[in-house]
């Protein structure tokens, strides 16, 4: 594709995707006509779609169009329409191609699902011009050509463009006032003040403190952990021999003062 050619496409395609609101993978309806030239003329019908529309797309027939095919008695032509996304049209019995993809997607003078119409009918191009929003394309030869935007796909861009210029500008209705709603809506929020300092850490993320059973009780490390905690009092015992030597000392005690007495005495 020319490079020229190509950015007119890309112009065309950002028109669709801001005012018609158009995404990627664009859904692209095929006809079998559409697809019969493209295997005539050796095309590669998938590459061609995704180089001219200049994105990913997502190649579509509906149930009508596989029959065509099917009386056509093509097996290859057949092979590649089934590797397409099959888009039921709920027509029980196949109808005419046309009428089946105006019905899919013309509903009530809009391209609701937002179809890429690929078709060699040049009476359901010419229809499909007077609505808004249809991107559409043909085979010419072995060349596969997007065509400019139509009037109806101007004008509405056009219109949406100019409504975003004068929009709140010309409502005469509301001049002068202010409408409080909006006003409080634009206020900014107050924001409280970030204290500052060091954060105190996660009790969470914090490990508990193991109790050692052999450590000392008397220890400081024992006494922090015991804090708050009753402490059991314990009384010290003499040992026996310590009882019978004050029994001793104080016999001898007792004996020396009556000696001593007994002396005055005399």
């Amino acid at each position: 594709m020319r490079q020229k050619r190509a950015k007119s496409y890309r112009k065309q395609m950002n028109v669709y995707i801001h005012a018609f609101k158009f995404r990627e993978p664009y859904q692209a309806i095929v006809d079998h006509e559409f697809i019969i030239a493209c295997e005539k003329a050796t095309y590669n019908l998938n590459r061609g779609l995704k180089n001219t529309i200049q994105g990913e797309v997502k190649p579509m027939i509906t149930q009508c169009c596989m029959q065509a095919l099917y009386d056509n008695k093509d097996q290859h032509i057949i092979d590649v329409a089934k590797t397409f996304e099959r888009r039921r049209c709920n027509h029980r019995e196949a109808i005419n191609p046309s009428k089946c993809i105006d019905s899919i997607v013309d509903i009530k003078g809009e391209n609701k699902h937002r179809y890429i119409v690929a078709t060699q009918d040049k009476d359901l191009r010419k229809k499909f011009r007077n609505i808004p929003g249809i991107p559409l394309i043909f085979m010419d030869k072995s060349v596969m050509i997007l065509e400019p935007l139509s009037r109806a796909s101007a004008k509405k861009y056009e219109d949406m463009e100019a409504g975003k210029l004068t929009q709140g500008l010309n409502d005469y209705k509301n001049a002068g006032y202010i409408n409080k709603q909006e006003n409080n809506n634009n206020e900014p929020e107050k924001t409280s003040k970030k204290r500052k300092g060091p954060k105190a850490p996660n009790p969470l993320s914090m490990k508990k403190k193991k109790t050692n059973p052999n450590a000392n009780p008397n220890s400081d490390a024992n006494k922090s952990e015991s804090e708050g905690e009753k402490k059991k009092r314990r009384r010290a015992h003499r040992p026996k021999d310590a009882s019978k030597n004050d029994e001793s000392e104080v016999t001898e005690t007792g004996a020396s003062s009556t000696s001593k007495s007994e002396a005055v005495t005399i």
